[in-house]
């Protein structure tokens, strides 16, 4: 081991060690074994001993868990990894990341939990269009969600509009039994998931009901202009160059745009994607920004990220195109 070193940090009294540490220290040792570094606690006295950079990057770890705690933010398991790679990679702040609560909704909180979706939310606050691009798992449509309902809330907007692209992905929706909102509502299904997540379905429904919330097919936008509303495209990757036109010259005053995709899972029949397109075409025009989300952001199931960078791998390494070739 090259230059060992010790370091000593010392927890602020207003510190709760059990839920700094864990109850019998379950959070201590996640620590550890993420780290080569021998750490003991004695009291509110924490020293760390090893190689003089991971006993720094040890401590800082410690700090930052200390605004945490004091902040009254709950430490678990997947909030201490995060926090771990977010320092190793020197993305930012983990406290700056965790302590931004977007919404809370009968007793759970929503906030970004990764630097990425961090990045993603300052994003969607600092412009009036937001394209979140990323794989699946990465809280895409769900924290532009989030972020709709509490500016729907305090009154930043007068009316939620959401949409998606009704693809048709091996069956045609003409063969699908019932009204033309029949038809499309598998499709806008996960929006509706979404939402009911973050504000009571009776309520929901009933602004629904009054037009203060739509969820609607994209090809219903065509001909209108969307003033004082909150709008979410979803699974913009289905969507066509002149479709993605089509939307951006809906926005009005007052309005402010998400445009969510993952340009790994395009099931247009044939043709571009307007998503692929837009970004070479607005990348420099002001108030626009355009939000790259990685596997490593992804917040659902730690399986759904492996698989995920697996594919991001294979797909990297032409793993595509060979399948493709051989198709």
């Amino acid at each position: 081991m090259s230059n060992p070193t010790q370091v000593r940090v010392v927890a602020p009294s207003d510190v709760d060690m059990v839920e700094l540490l864990g109850e019998g220290d379950h959070l201590l040792k996640l620590i550890e074994n993420q780290f080569e570094s021998d750490i003991s606690v004695r009291g509110n006295e924490i020293s760390i001993s090893g190689d003089e950079a991971e006993a720094r990057a040890v401590s800082a770890l410690f700090t930052e868990l200390f605004t945490l705690v004091r902040g009254h933010e709950p430490l678990t398991p997947d909030s201490i990894d995060r926090a771990i790679d977010m320092l190793k990679r020197d993305e930012c702040s983990p406290s700056s990341v965790f302590s931004d609560v977007i919404l809370t909704h009968r007793g759970k909180t929503i906030r970004p939990k990764t630097a990425g979706q961090k990045r993603y939310v300052d994003a969607i606050r600092a412009n009036t269009v937001t394209f979140g691009i990323g794989p699946a798992g990465t809280g895409k449509t769900y924290l532009a969600m989030a972020m709709a309902v509490d500016a729907l809330k305090k009154k930043e907007v007068g009316r939620i509009i959401l949409t998606r692209p009704a693809v048709e992905a091996g069956e045609k929706l003409g063969y699908l039994p019932g009204t033309l909102y029949d038809k499309v509502d598998p499709y806008l299904r996960p929006l509706y998931d979404a939402l009911f997540d973050m504000m009571d379905i009776e309520k929901s429904t009933a602004l629904t009901e009054r037009g203060v919330i739509e969820v609607a097919p994209l090809a219903f936008m065509r001909g209108r202009t969307l003033n004082d509303s909150f709008v979410i495209l979803d699974e913009a990757q289905n969507t066509s160059p002149e479709q993605m036109k089509m939307f951006l010259t809906r926005l009005g005053f007052g309005s402010k745009v998400v445009i969510t995709g993952d340009v790994t899972q395009i099931d247009l029949p044939a043709g571009a994607s307007g998503l692929k397109q837009v970004r070479d075409i607005l990348t420099d025009v002001t108030d626009i920004s355009f939000v790259e989300l990685q596997p490593r952001d992804v917040v659902r199931h730690r399986l759904v990220q492996r698989i995920v960078t697996a594919y991001h791998e294979y797909e990297e390494a032409g793993g595509r195109t060979q399948a493709s070739r051989d198709a």
